[in-house]
């Protein structure tokens, strides 16, 4: 399948006429054909208005119609073969494993997601029948359902270029949930991004949508992303990137005339626990395994472990050893971007520089460009409570120690973090006492708690969290993994005495879809 560099608005190819971008292939660092324009304000209007018309009709699709077109992009998607998967490892620098394995990833996530509109639990249906001789006045009938918000902005992400990007998760989810779907390609993997929205632009066609139901866009400059944003027809936005980047559009949509809602999973260091008894157990074990996660996908995983938390002591003495040996024969990666690497870069400078902070070890030097050594860190805890600094994300293989006097200074340290999308105990049996202890803090402070285990690594189900408080997120109150992110793009209506002829087949009385409801108090089917 030959790309054309051209966009995609409302099912039609569309050249750009602003600056091009070209990929990079960060492996050589050689550019790849071909060049993509970026689009301008006019075509933000022409894909905004489009996405509006289309809004009502497709927000209204039969769930069956609207879960066999998800299922379709799924299809689509797998048929491409070889084709994605070859230009999405040439524009990320990532094995073909991986890129693999987000194929199957995403697909599965529009199945999931396509199962979930099947069921029609997110209708969240509630009916309160009339009462008419209730005393001393009586109810009317009463029946909610919730609708979709309207067209959603998607910015695609850098560091997946298929499971979070044009048809990933916050696609999946608005399109699922009832809302056209306007895509901002990353500009480091267009060609992955035509081939995507490509893809979805035919299931469209086979289920007789409207094509404004999906519109993709390129640009490399704000034109794009603040005119999406900005535009009265788009009611809310997902996006996974940068904390400078996340905050920009959260801005943006809020200084609007009507504020709107952005989704903007940002920042995240994920700090990992190393409790007494199951360091003094497992102290070698436990170090092996965090460096092996550490280096996952070169460290570029939202979930990375980028800060241990542990009291000092023999123990955590042979933890830090046996982790900085790991280290130490650890080889460089290539990393997804230019510009990524030249972050790490910077990124591992400051912390180097930084007199609360001491090298223990760093990995092997890379041969090729762009190729991230693996770095850690220790700090006291002393020093991590008083400089902000220490606190700041690496995006990459790098992780910093805090030694604490004690557990109490443990809890001090847990308190003073910022909001994450993670945190992780490493207990035994006998630490329990001391997790209950901090427990009440990480609930405050994550949006996923784990036990002995490690954080990357996001299972796509109906109970996964991945969001938590700012800076991790924009909104704490939502996910973008798994199938409560239908939500973000949902809102209640009520409807009162309306002839049943009138109402929406979901809440009609003689319940046509035998969907699960909430009728007087009482649950049903």
């Amino acid at each position: 399948m030959d790309l054309t560099g051209k966009m995609l608005i409302g099912g039609q190819a569309v050249q750009g006429n602003r600056d091009a971008i070209k990929a990079i292939n960060p492996a050589t660092d050689q550019a790849l054909e071909p060049a993509y324009h970026g689009g301008s304000r006019e075509q933000v209007e022409q894909a905004c208005a489009l996405a509006w018309s289309a809004f009502d009709s497709y927000r209204e699709t039969s769930l069956e119609q609207r879960a066999a077109f998800l299922d379709s992009i799924a299809e689509q998607i797998e048929a491409l073969g070889d084709v994605l998967v070859d230009r999405a490892v040439a524009e990320s620098g990532l094995p073909r494993p991986r890129i693999q394995g987000e194929v199957g990833r995403t697909c599965f996530q529009l199945r999931t997601f396509a199962r979930t509109v099947r069921a029609g639990e997110w209708l969240d249906v509630r009916v309160d029948e009339a009462l008419p001789q209730r005393q001393p006045l009586p109810r009317p009938d009463l029946r909610q359902r919730h609708i979709a918000l309207g067209p959603v902005a998607v910015f695609g992400a850098s560091n997946f270029p298929l499971a979070f990007s044009v048809a990933g998760g916050d696609t999946a989810s608005a399109l699922a949930a009832g809302c056209p779907v306007i895509v901002k390609a990353h500009s480091a993997h267009p060609g992955t991004s035509e081939l995507v929205g490509r893809a979805i632009g035919k299931a469209l066609v086979e289920h007789g949508l409207a094509p404004g139901v999906f519109s993709l866009l390129y640009g490399s400059g704000v034109e794009i992303g603040i005119g999406l944003v900005s535009d009265p027809r788009i009611k809310a936005v997902g996006f996974t990137g940068s904390r400078s980047g996340g905050i920009a559009l959260t801005q943006a949509a809020q200084a609007r005339p009507e504020p709107i809602p952005v989704y903007a999973e940002m920042s995240s260091i994920n700090p990992v626990f190393l409790f007494e008894h199951a360091l003094h157990n497992l102290g070698p074990a436990l170090a092996e395994g965090f460096v092996a996660s550490l280096n996952q996908g070169a460290g570029q995983f939202c979930t990375n472990p980028g800060l241990v938390i542990a009291v000092k002591g023999e123990d955590l003495d042979i933890f830090v050893a046996t982790a900085r040996e790991a280290v130490q024969r650890s080889p460089a990666q290539t990393m997804l971007t230019p510009g990524i690497f030249k972050a790490y870069e910077s990124g591992l400078q400051a912390l180097a520089g930084n007199a609360g902070a001491r090298v223990l070890g760093a990995g092997l030097k890379g041969q090729g460009p762009n190729q991230c050594q693996t770095h850690l860190f220790l700090a006291t805890a002393r020093d991590f409570l008083e400089q902000a600094a220490l606190q700041a994300e690496i995006f990459g293989s790098a992780s910093l120690v805090v030694e604490c006097d004690d557990a109490a200074q443990v809890q001090q340290v847990a308190e003073h973090l910022e909001g994450q999308l993670t945190a992780t105990l490493h207990m035994d049996d006998a630490d329990v006492p001391t997790a209950r202890h901090l427990l009440p803090t990480l609930e405050r402070k994550a949006g996923r708690i784990l036990v002995n285990g490690w954080p990357t690594g996001v299972e796509v189900c109906d109970a996964m969290v991945h969001g938590g408080p700012f800076p991790a997120t924009s909104d704490s109150r939502s996910t973008s993994v798994g199938t409560a992110a239908i939500a973000r793009f949902l809102r209640p209506v009520c409807y009162q005495n309306f002839p049943d002829a009138l109402l929406p087949a979901v809440i009609q009385e003689t319940n046509p879809g035998g969907l699960s409801r909430l009728v007087n108090g009482q649950r049903e089917g």
